[in-house]
């Protein structure tokens, strides 16, 4: 009867986990996790800052590498990975964060610096002495020591000594112009470089005896396009003393070529991070500055208007990706947290509506302008725009990129209106705001001006507009580079017509020259600052969608009805428990062990009553009175099946064994000893105790927490409604569930099997055992009814509950009405107390119970027989009769016989045996 309540258990004692989002799995296959170092810090891949709190172990092959704060390096090992030993690797030598010297005085200009005492960075103790080119003398200290972040002398310089003269001849730049593409910064970085070789050719002070000539080509962006353009001007004559290339990814490219043929490469709009990788790109320079500087500036802006939590989307492309790398290291050191990171290559549909889905509401978006123009358009179709949405872009797009016609899009021009409305840029102030004269003789506004006259279409209509002071100011670095080379800077004079691709030495001066170039130009190259362009309406949207979060509880009026029929039911068992009490002294309740009968009643009311706290939740009772609930639903329910189905099984075994096998168990039918039925029910009821203690003390049940998907209510559009719903679990859930689930499991079925195969058996001993079985049947029919579907409905608090608790009300409603109505019915019609009490008046034995039993067995027996020989001498009278007829019947048919010659009787056929005469005594003789 009570085992429905188990089969439950998985509703209301669900296991760890169940319904819920959950933190990464501990285990102990892999390495403990490492605690960074002080002033420091560890990236971990993949794992947001929750989910490193919440484990102790990572897997094999998993990586982490080590940032510091502030000035300071890593020093040791940057990188550990997880080996199969459950080790790191190099864990011999410590991670530290230690804080260094200024890197610029490990570089001089027209000279050269020799660290000693340490290596690169510059630590406590290292030292550094200057010693100046040929032709140079050095103005200052000639050694500094770094001691406590700071070198004890200021940095000195190299001045020259005298200005050599030298003939003029040609000199010839590869460019690689993005016409088109992601970037067509081309478009007016083109004529800028046109622009700034007139005036630099122009000059007679500088370069006086060569003139410098452009050979170009368009890239489109693309390194595939760029790779062929770079062979054509390495290959093909004239030889070119340096490479100018655009974008960031064909800037990559070059710049890693570059080193192969011993040439310098010069940029104009390559922003990539990376780039600065000085052991990877050894001869590159750029005017523009790294994109990791629009970092400081969004981080700042996330302080100022308390964002938190931010996520990013970028096109797969290096430069994206080293300046999302920056800007997570920038964001921990600030607290925030990029919660989720997107990435595509071509179409950026489905990470677009990932961000949607998760409820992304601060956006960084990183990608190239017509990879822009696909975004936005996936960002209309998906509404994530609105003042709900921040995006944070770039600020070099054209001013109308959004407008121009994109043929990979099929979004109208109002569409991506709407869809950028009140995004912010970040941008490098790239001209010059100050009106002086540069090193051309021009203000910043005189090179806008004399730029827009050169230009075939309107400057909000051309790519690289915003850059092309970088692209003008290059060629004077360049310049001014060539001139200290060849001589102009009064050098011993070197010939620039000399340089080939195998001549590493004017490359190693040109290298030089251009390292120390400091000019002031018609950008600001030399003083960057990064600035936004914001349009915000109204006070700053939230970072995430607020969630409330609201308990599910249970129905008041479901849980009110059934516990009125529960307390009607306990009812019920109270009556029948005392009808049992005050009958005991009946014969007929007394075959039917009323005790254990008792046992029953007192299981029925346990479990009606745990229906009680099955309905108690957070409506009811606190956080810190859940865990005695659960303890008492687990209790109240185990026990009582102990109690209830206990009884009525030892009932059925007992039968089973003693009238099944008739031979063997005849000696036990003679007498029944009580004390082994209530040792039965004491053993199932002390393995229920034993197991429960246990379960209590080694994993107590707490009260756990189910999330549902959220909800968004009407009223509201920027709060979301998660719905939770409590349940009871321990650690261990599945192993005692499976405990129990085994032996009552077992139990249940054995008791179905005994009643059916003592369903045919009639014995005074225990009167009632078929009324046992036909409660364990109803049992086992609720059982699998409602257990399969109270599991499927287990996050259904109503349903679910509805169809546990009216399974426990409906099984005890049965088992008591099947067990006491008929004992209630058969006193009451048939007046048995009258009876019983008569029988005890004549035999004067009413206190010795086996003496009264075999009287009545005998009387009873005594009333069988005479039935018995009433029937046989109706039927004795019958032959008789029949008997009778026979013989007048074959007196009429066969005269007599004359008598035999021999003098004895008439001769006739022989009587048969079952025709002699028949009198009284042999009848009685036969059945005496």
């Amino acid at each position: 009867m009570l085992l429905l309540l188990l089969l439950l258990a998985p509703l209301f004692l669900r296991p760890p986990g169940a319904g819920g989002a959950q933190a990464p799995n501990a285990t102990s296959e892999g390495c403990q996790i490492i605690h960074p170092p002080w002033e420091g810090g560890i990236r971990y891949r993949g794992l947001t800052r929750d989910q490193v709190k919440a484990i102790n172990f990572l897997p094999v092959d998993y990586e982490i590498e080590y940032v510091c704060r502030g000035e300071r390096e890593v020093v040791g090992p940057k990188v550990r990975k997880c080996l199969a030993n459950g080790s790191w690797t190099d864990m011999d030598t410590p991670s530290r964060c230690v804080r260094i010297c200024s890197k610029s005085y490990l570089t001089l200009e027209n000279g050269k610096v020799f660290l000693t005492g340490g290596d690169l960075p510059a630590l406590d103790g290292a030292r550094v002495d200057f010693r100046c080119d040929p032709d140079f003398h050095l103005v200052g200290s000639t050694r500094s020591i770094c001691s406590q972040g700071q070198w004890s002398t200021p940095k000195p310089h190299c001045q020259v000594n005298r200005t050599p003269h030298s003939e003029r001849r040609a000199v010839y730049i590869g460019a690689l112009f993005p016409m088109s593409g992601g970037w067509p910064g081309g478009q007016a970085c083109q004529p800028a470089v046109e622009m700034a070789l007139e005036d630099v050719n122009s000059r007679r002070d500088i370069l006086p005896d060569y003139e410098l000539k452009l050979i170009h080509h368009d890239s489109k962006c693309d390194p595939g396009q760029a790779t062929k353009y770079l062979y054509e001007l390495l290959y093909n004559d004239p030889i070119k003393i340096i490479l100018m290339p655009g974008c960031s990814s064909v800037s990559t490219l070059v710049a890693e070529a570059a080193r192969m043929w011993n040439l310098i490469v010069l940029s104009y709009g390559s922003s990539s991070p990376a780039l600065s990788n000085r052991q990877r790109f050894p001869t590159f320079f750029r005017t523009h500055p790294s994109a990791t500087l629009h970092n400081p500036t969004r981080v700042k802006l996330f302080e100022k208007w308390g964002w938190k939590k931010i996520a990013t989307i970028q096109q797969t492309t290096e430069v994206f990706t080293s300046t999302l790398d920056d800007l997570e290291e920038r964001v921990k050191e600030a607290g925030i947290e990029i919660t989720f990171r997107q990435s595509f290559f071509s179409d950026p549909a489905v990470p677009v509506k990932n961000l949607k889905r998760q409820d992304a509401r601060i956006i960084v978006g990183l990608f190239y302008e017509t990879e822009a123009r696909k975004v936005f358009c996936e960002v209309y179709k998906e509404r994530l725009f609105g003042k709900k949405y921040v995006w944070f872009l770039i600020g070099w797009y054209a001013d109308n990129w959004f407008k121009i016609y994109d043929p990979s899009i099929n979004c109208t021009v109002d569409e991506m209106t709407q869809a950028v409305e009140g995004h912010i840029t970040t941008e490098i102030v790239m001209l010059n705001p100050a009106n002086t004269r540069s090193i051309s003789n021009m203000t910043s506004q005189e090179f806008v001006e004399k730029l827009t006259k050169r230009l075939k279409r309107h400057p909000e209509e051309t790519g690289g507009f915003q850059e092309a002071p970088l692209a003008y100011d290059a060629i004077w670095a360049l310049a001014l580079a060539l001139n200290k080379t060849s001589g102009g800077g009064g050098r011993s004079g070197v010939r620039l017509e000399d340089f080939n691709y195998n001549n590493q030495t004017i490359t190693d001066q040109i290298y030089r020259a251009m390292n120390s170039s400091s000019f002031e130009g018609v950008s600001v190259s030399h003083r960057w600052k990064p600035i936004s362009s914001l349009v915000l309406r109204g006070s700053p949207p939230a970072d995430q969608t607020l969630v409330i979060k609201t308990f599910r509880f249970l129905s008041q009026k479901l849980f009110i009805s059934v516990s009125v029929l529960s307390s009607l039911g306990i009812v019920l068992a109270v009556v029948c428990l005392s009808f049992n009490i005050y009958n005991s002294h009946v014969r007929y309740i007394q075959n039917s062990q009323p005790n254990l009968n008792n046992l029953t009643a007192v299981g029925c009311s346990l479990a009606l009553a745990a229906v009680f706290p099955l309905g108690l939740d957070g409506y009811h009772i606190g956080r810190n009175q859940f865990p005695f609930v659960c303890q008492a639903r687990l209790w109240l329910l185990g026990l009582g099946f102990s109690l209830g189905y206990g009884s009525m099984f030892t009932k059925i075994w007992w039968v089973h064994t003693v009238f099944t096998k008739k031979e063997e168990k005849k000696e036990w039918r003679k007498t029944l000893e009580p004390w082994k039925l209530y040792a039965t029910v004491g053993l199932l009821v002390g393995m229920d105790v034993l197991t429960l203690a246990i379960w209590q003390i080694v994993d107590p049940l707490h009260r756990t927490i189910e999330t549902f998907a959220k909800e968004e209510p009407k009223e509201d559009i920027d709060v979301s409604i998660l719905p939770q719903l409590e349940h009871c679990s321990s650690k261990k859930m599945n192993t005692w569930l499976g405990i129990f689930y085994g032996y009552k499991g077992l139990l249940l079925l054995l008791g179905i099997f005994l009643a059916y195969e003592t369903k045919s058996v009639s014995t005074e001993k225990i009167n009632d055992h078929r009324a046992v079985g036909m409660a364990i049947y109803n049992v086992a029919v609720l059982c699998l009814i409602t257990a399969p579907v109270t599991m499927i409905l287990s996050s259904q608090q109503d349903a679910a509950f509805a169809f546990a608790s009216l399974a426990i009300v409906f099984s005890s409603y049965i088992t008591l009405v099947v067990l006491f109505v008929p004992k209630m019915r058969r006193l009451i019609t048939r007046g048995e107390w009258q009876s019983e009490a008569q029988d005890t008046m004549k035999t004067g034995s009413s206190t010795n119970n086996n003496e009264e039993e075999k009287s009545r067995l005998l009387e009873k027996e005594n009333r069988e027989l005479e039935k018995i020989i009433a029937e046989k001498e109706e039927r004795v009278s019958e032959l008789r009769h029949q008997l009778q007829s026979r013989q007048q019947l074959r007196s009429r048919r066969h005269p007599p016989t004359p008598p035999d010659p021999s003098g004895g009787l008439p001769r006739g056929p022989p009587e048969p045996p079952d025709r002699l005469s028949c009198d009284g005594s042999r009848v009685h003789l036969l059945y005496k």
